[in-house]
């Protein structure tokens, strides 16, 4: 593998070489402010994730199987004419993933297989992700397939079938299990080309350890002893609360960009400086929360104060704020990253 930096000195590179945005300290300071009042009411909480009714729980045997499938198709439910309006029982974008996974499971399909998936064929995989409505199918269903039938060989092929075999190998680190996750499925590998490095964003790879910690309550298979090391996961969405908060400023060249909703190439420096922002300020409002828990609250159990949670209460705190961040442009890239 050619050399790369981590998500965490990725960040950091993107930020240092940036032309399009700016990294804002006083917005980062509000938006700790935020996080620490989001700690200490418990919004914020690992057990948030397996509160979800279409979440598995830590004793599902299907639990890890679901997580890995269910993050392996965890990207674009948005098409250019049509950002959020892809249906399932209700649910949009990634919770309508979830239920598409779990009415597929309570039809009898056997969709957390890999032996089922690896060969699976267009038509029953269309079925699975019907919609609500007809009109408003799931965005990049061949590269979906194409992505299904990958990460099913390599798991029939060098585990057993089995992603909880994946998560043994890493002995319970989260760097080493990205790093197979990422080396060893190549749909996972998130990465791209700024200012001579390479960079590694890996925002479903992120997420899939992630996932796998808060369902797990770090506990089994979900105990990695450097969880401290996974950042944000880099999409779309988060930016906008990075902006609405004042700590991400884009560049009027940048902005006239997104408004004008122009479709950019995964890879392209804007968006690569998007992503790697948001991983750098996460970083940031990690730490300084961290600092003022420790000085002024030190009582509060930080064990679980960490990038992964804060990216999922930021995520969280878009969609129930949608209508007051519409204003703000989101970057439009048709990938299987994020």
């Amino acid at each position: 593998m050619t050399s790369r930096l981590c998500p965490r000195k990725s960040g950091e590179h993107i930020v240092k070489h940036a032309k399009y945005i700016k990294v804002l300290p006083a917005g980062i300071e509000r938006l700790a402010k935020e996080i620490v009042d989001g700690v200490i009411t418990k919004r914020i909480d690992v057990a948030n994730f397996s509160q979800h009714e279409l979440h598995p729980k830590a004793t599902d045997e299907h639990a890890a199987n679901w997580i890995f499938l269910v993050d392996t198709l965890n990207f674009c439910f948005w098409t250019p004419q049509n950002y959020t309006k892809y249906k399932v029982n209700g649910y949009t974008g990634y919770f309508a993933l979830c239920a598409a996974i779990n009415r597929a499971m309570s039809e009898g399909l056997d969709i957390t297989n890999p032996e089922f998936y690896s060969e699976i064929d267009r038509q029953t995989l269309s079925s699975i992700f019907r919609p609500d409505d007809e009109t408003t199918k799931i965005p990049l269903l061949d590269k979906r397939l194409l992505c299904l039938h990958q990460v099913g060989k390599r798991l029939l092929t060098n585990w057993q079938g089995r992603f909880e075999n994946v998560v043994k190998a890493a002995n319970h680190s989260a760097v080493a299990l990205l790093k197979l996750i990422v080396d060893e499925f190549p749909c996972f590998r998130d990465e791209a080309i700024f200012a001579g490095k390479r960079v590694a964003l890996w925002k479903r790879a992120q997420i899939l350890v992630g996932d796998l910690w808060s369902c797990y309550r770090g506990q089994g298979l979900g105990q990695f002893d450097d969880i401290e090391m996974v950042t944000m996961f880099a999409d779309y969405r988060v930016p906008q609360v990075l902006v609405h908060f004042g700590s991400l400023q884009y560049s009027p060249e940048l902005l006239e960009v997104l408004q004008k909703d122009t479709i950019l190439e995964n890879g392209h420096a804007m968006e690569v400086e998007i992503r790697g922002a948001s991983i750098h300020i996460i970083e940031q409002v990690k730490d300084a929360v961290l600092a003022q828990l420790k000085e002024h609250h030190p009582d509060v159990d930080t064990r679980n104060v960490n990038s992964i949670l804060i990216d999922q209460y930021l995520w969280d705190y878009r969609r129930a704020h949608a209508a007051e961040l519409e204003h703000i442009p989101f970057h439009k890239v048709l990938s299987i990253y994020y």
